[in-house]
């Protein structure tokens, strides 16, 4: 399997190992565009791998940090009382670069700048611009996505 990931389109495909498509997600890159540098907050482009399946189990909705479930879900409520936290729920789908000195090793590297394929409030927009680097998707769309893929399936991020 194969995800392509379109930055202007704001869409994640997934692909068999055939080519034939499987599923077309809407999603939310970075606010910032495109980038690999640390502390840009950009999406970085290129080839990446999924390094890293966290969650597993976990109730839609459930929050991370640091990768760690919290014992929170997530509701309207919980997100009005901490306006500014950047929610990751219900899945994590780690990305590690693969191209040295673009997005692996050094200031650029995607693993370093923990840049995942994650779940969001389903209230937020998707199809637009709106995380600080990461690839946030809809929870039902992310756990679908999860359940799909392994650890080690090529990811490629366009412009």
């Amino acid at each position: 399997m194969k995800i392509i990931i379109t930055i202007p389109s704001q869409t994640l495909e997934l692909f068999a190992d055939s080519g034939e498509l499987l599923r077309r997600y809407s999603v939310s890159t970075a606010t910032n565009g495109a980038g690999e540098e640390n502390g840009s907050y950009c999406t970085p482009r290129g080839k990446h791998i999924i390094r890293a399946k966290i969650g597993a189990g976990q109730p839609a909705n459930a929050v991370f940090v640091a990768r760690r479930p919290t014992g929170e879900i997530y509701t309207p409520e919980l997100g009005a009382q901490h306006p500014r936290r950047d929610w990751m729920l219900t899945r994590i789908m780690w990305l590690c670069g693969r191209e040295p000195g673009y997005n692996r090793w050094g200031s650029c590297d995607t693993m370093r700048r923990y840049i995942y394929i994650h779940g969001m409030p389903d209230e937020a927009p998707v199809g637009q611009p709106g995380s600080h680097g990461c690839v946030r998707m809809r929870n039902a769309d992310v756990m679908e996505l999860f359940d799909l893929v392994s650890a080690g399936t090529f990811v490629e991020i366009c412009v």
